[in-house]
């Protein structure tokens, strides 16, 4: 049977598709208004080339590899964007083709679509321990905003766990005896997978204070204190990037401190403490080797100054 059996070639130009797909983007797949803007936004760009290359009526099953190259080359050359920023607007692309493939329209795959590789921004950003401090030291810890918050940053530079695993756990999983010294947690990551996360002695101090201060029965672990009523207790991963702004704001620390930031730290701390790549695999939960390799730069900058101080100096 041909592939192409369930498939129907559109008589809709690709611009004409791209108000349902806007719609789709809505009612099915959920996404909110910020994210249909931005989407709309960055088709109006690929409708724009359509038309000044005379090709306003393409239509799905026509746009072809060509097409797309000749579009990428327009984002780098006449747009003159940056690499990431062309991203964007590629991945906006995929997304419509994947709409076409959805509704059985027949289009090129969404995986012929290629983002732009840049080097120079796979360099991971990260807080060196003295920064840290700053930055841990600037909630105000004698109101219980603060006080969350210094657990939170303690928690995520401790354990290095994404926010979204975070912001999921409840009071429950948290068992803090008194003079408890060690604690570690099985939690659920990326991909269902599951691992063990480990907490600092800072980071239990500040969770028992915090959960000292808790006198109400919600579960969650981390709570909103200015909430709607009816929205949920639990914090949201949104809620701690303000949060976290404005203390790396008040901090003086760079501007592209995000709470990932805090896993790229925690994972740099290690192996500048001698942890290898795949012992730091285990502790982060990837999936692959391949996507602890953006730490590579650290381990090859600690070889390169070893080979320096034991092997750079030798007598004829």
């Amino acid at each position: 049977m041909n592939k192409d059996s369930n498939m129907n070639k559109s008589p809709k130009s690709i611009i004409k598709h791209i108000p349902d797909f806007l719609d789709w983007l809505d009612i099915e797949k959920g996404l909110v208004q910020k994210s249909q803007e931005n989407y709309s936004r960055f088709l109006t760009k690929f409708s724009n080339w359509l038309e000044q290359s005379d090709l306003s009526n393409l239509k799905p099953h026509e746009l072809s590899p060509v097409h797309i190259w000749n579009y990428r080359v327009h984002l780098s050359r006449k747009a003159n964007l940056k690499k990431s920023t062309q991203n964007y607007y590629l991945i906006a692309l995929r997304s419509l083709l994947n709409f076409f493939a959805n509704r059985n329209i027949i289009c090129l795959p969404s995986e012929k679509i290629k983002l732009v590789r840049n080097k120079d921004e796979r360099q991971v950003k990260f807080l060196d321990l003295e920064q840290l401090k700053k930055l841990f030291d600037t909630p105000n810890t004698l109101k219980i905003n603060g006080l969350r918050d210094r657990a939170i940053l303690e928690t995520l530079f401790s354990t290095g766990m994404r926010i979204s695993e975070l912001v999921s756990l409840n009071k429950n999983q948290i068992k803090i005896k008194p003079n408890t010294t060690e604690l570690e947690l099985s939690i659920i990551g990326k991909g269902g997978r599951v691992r063990t996360v480990y907490f600092s002695q800072k980071a239990i101090k500040w969770l028992k204070k915090y959960l000292d201060t808790r006198k109400d029965n919600n579960p969650e672990l981390f709570i909103n204190y200015c909430y709607k009523k009816g929205s949920g207790r639990r914090l949201s991963p949104r809620a701690i990037e303000k949060s976290l702004k404005k203390y790396v704001i008040a901090s003086g620390l760079p501007l592209t401190t995000t709470p990932h930031v805090m896993r790229h730290s925690f994972s740099t701390d290690l192996l500048n403490k001698g942890v290898d790549l795949r012992i730091l695999q285990e502790f982060l939960g990837h999936k692959s080797i391949l996507a602890t390799q953006i730490y590579a730069h650290v381990t090859n900058k600690k070889l390169k100054e070893v080979h320096k101080k034991f092997h750079g100096k030798q007598e004829d």
